[in-house]
């Protein structure tokens, strides 16, 4: 993403059609799972209709670049800013969150073969723009943030698949040997993007914090550090939770039976065995894999069973970028962080974020900070300084954690 944020038209244009691509594809997968159904998914605040889902991305790209007379403003381009035409006379109606709430996205008389049609007039549009804009931050903006925003969506809709048991054919994190925590030195860090190329409204504006020395784990907790936890009666041990995360808890335990992580069937540390659903599919995970599917109250009680805690945003970042040669291993569970997200210095908001379900003004001091990135995120969305966010209780997403020493 570094390389993206900043791209000109030729590797941008190759980004564009690469995310597209991608895009397809997942919905081709979908299609093969429910097509015969009609593309009916439940009604719910983790799901979406895929087919306005994937109709969304081509919206939002016509909607700032192809239907903007004035994209050239670049982040500056107010939400408000006069619109052309769509291609497309319903557009706006089927896709424009502003005037399909959420409740209504599952009565769109949508159908696969227009969607996809869709989607590859609104790429060809948005590559015919792209071809005759100068190479300018201001001018690239938008293109950079409708890349930004379908491989958001693209995670999305990996991420829905899990939860609605979508057989998708997609790779899931190894196992790895279990390194020894690290120890990273005290200094001074500095947290938050510089101006220039695109830059995601959560990343501004560059600040420096001091950081005392720390030890952080090498990589994200294992099925088996966490099914020892659950093996020494952590889900029935309320000194373990906070309050609100007890309260959590103890709902999933009443509505599903809980005693583990979502998605999983059977955890245990004197078995050795961890059975999750993925996909659909009953699947047995290796020991030394990531934890995932956890919630942020799960991540803070292990931590307090552990005598540990969870890492503050700058200690990620700090640890990924200066030990990364001494085995820090990321990138296959977003990780949860100690705080809840705030705004930095200097933050302004980006008007487009209005339309992605993505702003981050409505979570601030609400949802809780993740960094990284996981299996399902496209290599290019990959960034250290990436922040993440949602709220405590989501455990949908492929999301772990790891730990830092009191």
């Amino acid at each position: 993403m570094p390389a993206v944020s900043s791209a000109g038209r030729g590797l941008l244009s190759l980004a564009l059609m690469d995310a597209r691509n991608h895009t397809l594809h997942l919905l081709a997968q979908y299609e093969q799972a429910l097509g015969a159904a009609g593309f009916v998914v439940p009604v719910g605040a983790e799901t979406s209709p895929p087919l306005w889902l994937a109709g969304h991305i081509g919206w939002f790209a016509e909607f700032w670049i192809g239907r903007n007379p004035q994209r050239g403003m670049g982040a500056a381009c107010p939400l408000d800013a006069v619109r052309l035409a769509s291609i497309e006379p319903r557009a706006d109606a089927w896709f424009n969150p502003a005037l399909v709430p959420r409740t209504q996205r599952w009565e769109q008389p949508l159908q696969v073969g227009p969607v996809r049609a869709w989607l590859l007039e609104t790429l060809e549009g948005t590559l015919e723009l792209l071809e005759k804009s100068p190479e300018t931050d201001e001018a690239l903006y938008f293109f950079r943030a409708a890349l930004f925003h379908e491989d958001l969506r693209g995670e999305q809709l990996i991420t829905m698949a899990q939860t609605l048991g979508v057989p998708l054919k997609l790779p899931v994190p190894g196992g790895a040997q279990q390194r020894e925590p690290l120890r990273v030195p005290a200094g001074r860090w500095q947290l938050g993007a510089v101006p220039g190329g695109f830059v995601p409204d959560t990343e501004k504006w560059a600040h420096e914090v001091d950081v005392p020395e720390f030890e952080i784990d090498a990589q994200p907790i294992t099925w088996a550090q966490y099914a020892e936890f659950v093996d020494d009666g952590g889900y029935d041990n309320a000194a373990l939770w906070l309050p609100q995360g007890w309260a959590w808890l103890e709902h999933q335990a009443a509505t599903e039976g809980r005693r583990g992580p979502r998605h999983v069937e059977q955890i245990g540390a004197a078995s050795g065995a961890v059975m999750q659903t993925l996909f659909g599919k009953s699947a047995r995970m290796s020991g030394s894999q990531p934890a995932m599917h956890v919630s942020w109250w799960e991540a803070d009680a292990w931590a307090r069973w552990a005598g540990r805690r969870l890492p503050t945003e700058v200690e990620w970042e700090m640890a990924a970028h200066v030990a990364g040669r001494r085995g820090f291993r990321w990138g296959e569970v977003r990780e949860w962080t100690a705080g809840t997200l705030q705004p930095w210095p200097g933050f302004v908001a980006d008007a487009w974020t209005r339309h992605t379900g993505y702003e981050a003004q409505p979570a601030f001091g609400i949802a809780r900070a993740q960094r990284g990135a996981s299996f399902a995120s496209r290599a290019r969305m990959k960034a250290p300084r990436r922040r993440g966010f949602a709220l405590a209780a989501r455990d949908d997403g492929f999301t772990g954690f790891r730990s830092c020493a009191l």
